[in-house]
Protein backbone atom coordinates (compact mmCIF):
# COMPACT_ATOMS: atom_id res chain seq x y z
CA UNK A 1 0.00 0.00 0.00
CA UNK A 2 1.01 3.00 -0.98
CA UNK A 3 1.48 6.08 1.80
CA UNK A 4 0.57 9.53 0.69
CA UNK A 5 1.50 12.18 2.74
CA UNK A 6 -1.10 14.70 2.80
CA UNK A 7 -1.71 17.65 2.70
CA UNK A 8 -0.06 17.74 -0.68
CA UNK A 9 2.41 21.38 -0.51
CA UNK A 10 1.03 24.07 -3.06
CA UNK A 11 2.86 24.10 -6.16
CA UNK A 12 1.59 28.13 -6.80
CA UNK A 13 4.41 30.03 -6.91
CA UNK A 14 6.98 27.47 -7.68
CA UNK A 15 9.19 27.91 -11.17
CA UNK A 16 10.72 25.74 -13.73
CA UNK A 17 13.61 27.16 -16.45
CA UNK A 18 10.11 28.55 -18.23
CA UNK A 19 7.42 28.04 -16.51
CA UNK A 20 5.40 29.36 -13.22
CA UNK A 21 2.57 27.86 -11.65
CA UNK A 22 -0.58 29.34 -10.22
CA UNK A 23 -3.32 28.33 -8.88
CA UNK A 24 -6.51 27.51 -11.53
CA UNK A 25 -9.46 29.24 -10.61
CA UNK A 26 -12.75 29.77 -12.44
CA UNK A 27 -11.90 32.71 -14.56
CA UNK A 28 -9.68 30.80 -16.12
CA UNK A 29 -12.21 28.77 -18.51
CA UNK A 30 -12.38 31.19 -21.01
CA UNK A 31 -8.85 30.64 -21.49
CA UNK A 32 -9.04 26.80 -20.69
CA UNK A 33 -11.92 26.92 -23.38
CA UNK A 34 -9.23 26.46 -26.45
CA UNK A 35 -8.49 23.28 -25.01
CA UNK A 36 -11.95 22.29 -24.56
CA UNK A 37 -12.83 23.01 -28.14
CA UNK A 38 -10.04 20.75 -29.94
CA UNK A 39 -10.88 17.99 -30.75
CA UNK A 40 -7.68 16.25 -30.55
CA UNK A 41 -6.75 17.63 -27.07
CA UNK A 42 -9.71 16.10 -25.44
CA UNK A 43 -9.85 13.04 -27.84
CA UNK A 44 -8.35 10.89 -24.36
CA UNK A 45 -10.94 12.83 -22.04
CA UNK A 46 -14.39 12.32 -20.83
CA UNK A 47 -15.26 15.63 -22.22
CA UNK A 48 -17.91 16.60 -25.19
CA UNK A 49 -16.21 18.71 -27.72
CA UNK A 50 -17.15 22.93 -26.72
CA UNK A 51 -18.60 22.00 -23.63
CA UNK A 52 -18.54 25.12 -21.26
CA UNK A 53 -20.00 23.12 -18.64
CA UNK A 54 -16.96 20.10 -18.75
CA UNK A 55 -14.78 23.07 -18.68
CA UNK A 56 -15.92 24.54 -15.97
CA UNK A 57 -16.08 20.77 -14.23
CA UNK A 58 -12.20 20.46 -14.85
CA UNK A 59 -11.33 23.62 -13.31
CA UNK A 60 -13.61 23.53 -10.36
CA UNK A 61 -12.22 19.41 -9.92
CA UNK A 62 -8.86 21.01 -9.04
CA UNK A 63 -9.94 23.94 -6.49
CA UNK A 64 -11.86 20.88 -4.97
CA UNK A 65 -9.11 18.74 -4.67
CA UNK A 66 -7.13 21.99 -3.36
CA UNK A 67 -9.17 22.19 -0.30
CA UNK A 68 -9.55 18.91 0.11
CA UNK A 69 -6.27 17.45 0.20
CA UNK A 70 -3.84 19.79 -1.05
CA UNK A 71 -3.79 17.96 -4.86
CA UNK A 72 -4.92 19.45 -7.86
CA UNK A 73 -3.58 20.95 -11.36
CA UNK A 74 -2.23 24.17 -11.52
CA UNK A 75 -2.22 26.33 -14.71
CA UNK A 76 1.40 27.06 -16.16
CA UNK A 77 2.10 30.22 -17.49
CA UNK A 78 5.23 31.48 -19.58
CA UNK A 79 8.00 33.13 -17.11
CA UNK A 80 8.80 35.35 -19.64
CA UNK A 81 5.31 37.15 -20.90
CA UNK A 82 2.70 35.71 -18.57
CA UNK A 83 0.81 32.95 -21.51
CA UNK A 84 -0.72 30.06 -20.54
CA UNK A 85 0.47 26.86 -21.63
CA UNK A 86 -1.32 24.26 -19.56
CA UNK A 87 -1.78 22.36 -16.28
CA UNK A 88 -0.04 20.31 -14.46
CA UNK A 89 0.05 19.12 -10.79
CA UNK A 90 0.47 15.78 -8.31
CA UNK A 91 -3.20 14.35 -7.96
CA UNK A 92 -4.17 11.93 -5.30
CA UNK A 93 -5.79 8.72 -7.44
CA UNK A 94 -7.21 5.47 -5.93
CA UNK A 95 -6.16 2.84 -8.37
CA UNK A 96 -7.12 -0.82 -8.32
CA UNK A 97 -8.08 0.47 -4.46
CA UNK A 98 -4.83 1.69 -3.81
CA UNK A 99 -4.22 5.31 -3.10
CA UNK A 100 -1.27 6.54 -5.47
CA UNK A 101 -0.04 10.15 -6.05
CA UNK A 102 -0.32 10.93 -9.96
CA UNK A 103 1.76 13.55 -12.06
CA UNK A 104 -0.82 14.76 -14.33
CA UNK A 105 -0.45 17.70 -17.10
CA UNK A 106 -2.84 18.58 -20.14
CA UNK A 107 -1.85 21.23 -22.36
CA UNK A 108 -2.97 24.35 -24.99
CA UNK A 109 -2.50 22.23 -28.56
CA UNK A 110 -1.06 25.30 -29.75
CA UNK A 111 1.70 24.78 -27.21
CA UNK A 112 2.37 21.46 -27.88
CA UNK A 113 5.93 20.24 -28.95
CA UNK A 114 7.76 23.03 -27.37
CA UNK A 115 8.87 20.13 -24.01
CA UNK A 116 6.35 22.37 -21.11
CA UNK A 117 4.79 18.94 -20.28
CA UNK A 118 8.33 17.04 -19.52
CA UNK A 119 9.90 20.58 -18.20
CA UNK A 120 6.43 20.52 -16.13
CA UNK A 121 6.09 16.92 -14.93
CA UNK A 122 10.01 16.70 -14.20
CA UNK A 123 9.71 19.50 -11.97
CA UNK A 124 6.19 17.51 -10.11
CA UNK A 125 8.26 14.76 -9.80
CA UNK A 126 11.27 16.30 -7.98
CA UNK A 127 9.05 18.41 -5.73
CA UNK A 128 7.11 15.21 -4.67
CA UNK A 129 10.58 13.73 -3.74
CA UNK A 130 11.72 16.79 -2.63
CA UNK A 131 8.88 17.17 -0.20
CA UNK A 132 8.74 13.27 0.86
CA UNK A 133 5.15 13.11 -0.42
CA UNK A 134 4.92 9.61 -1.84
CA UNK A 135 7.43 6.60 -2.29
CA UNK A 136 6.49 6.98 -5.70
CA UNK A 137 4.86 8.52 -8.78
CA UNK A 138 2.31 7.29 -10.94
CA UNK A 139 0.77 8.50 -14.34
CA UNK A 140 -2.57 7.48 -15.96
CA UNK A 141 -2.50 7.31 -19.52
CA UNK A 142 -4.38 5.87 -22.35
CA UNK A 143 -3.36 3.67 -24.38
CA UNK A 144 -3.42 5.66 -27.60
CA UNK A 145 -2.27 8.88 -25.75
CA UNK A 146 1.34 8.12 -27.13
CA UNK A 147 2.26 11.87 -26.46
CA UNK A 148 1.61 11.38 -23.02
CA UNK A 149 3.48 8.28 -22.69
CA UNK A 150 6.80 9.67 -24.48
CA UNK A 151 6.70 12.55 -21.63
CA UNK A 152 6.69 10.15 -18.73
CA UNK A 153 9.38 7.97 -20.36
CA UNK A 154 11.33 11.24 -20.78
CA UNK A 155 11.01 11.63 -17.03
CA UNK A 156 11.90 8.28 -15.99
CA UNK A 157 8.46 6.36 -15.64
CA UNK A 158 8.31 2.95 -16.46
CA UNK A 159 4.60 1.13 -18.12
CA UNK A 160 3.85 -1.37 -15.11
CA UNK A 161 0.32 -2.33 -15.84
CA UNK A 162 -2.85 -2.39 -16.97
CA UNK A 163 -6.19 -0.86 -15.42
CA UNK A 164 -9.39 0.56 -15.74
CA UNK A 165 -9.63 4.20 -14.11
CA UNK A 166 -13.06 5.67 -13.75
CA UNK A 167 -14.72 3.60 -15.85
CA UNK A 168 -11.92 4.14 -18.82
CA UNK A 169 -8.70 1.99 -19.88
CA UNK A 170 -5.26 3.32 -19.07
CA UNK A 171 -1.63 2.39 -18.72
CA UNK A 172 -0.28 2.81 -15.14
CA UNK A 173 3.26 4.31 -15.54
CA UNK A 174 5.44 4.57 -12.36
CA UNK A 175 8.93 5.97 -11.41
CA UNK A 176 10.03 4.83 -7.69
CA UNK A 177 10.97 8.09 -5.50
CA UNK A 178 13.60 7.99 -3.18
CA UNK A 179 13.04 9.48 0.18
Amino acid sequence: MTAIRLPIPSLAGQETERLRFRAITLQDVDLWMDYMNDAQAIRFMPFTLGSRADCTFMLQRSLDRYSTDGSGLYMLELKENGVAVGQCGLLTQTVDGEPELEVGYHFLPQHWGHGYATEAARFCMRFAEQSAIAPSIISLIDHENHRSQNVARRNGLVAEKNTVHRGHPAVVFRAVLAM
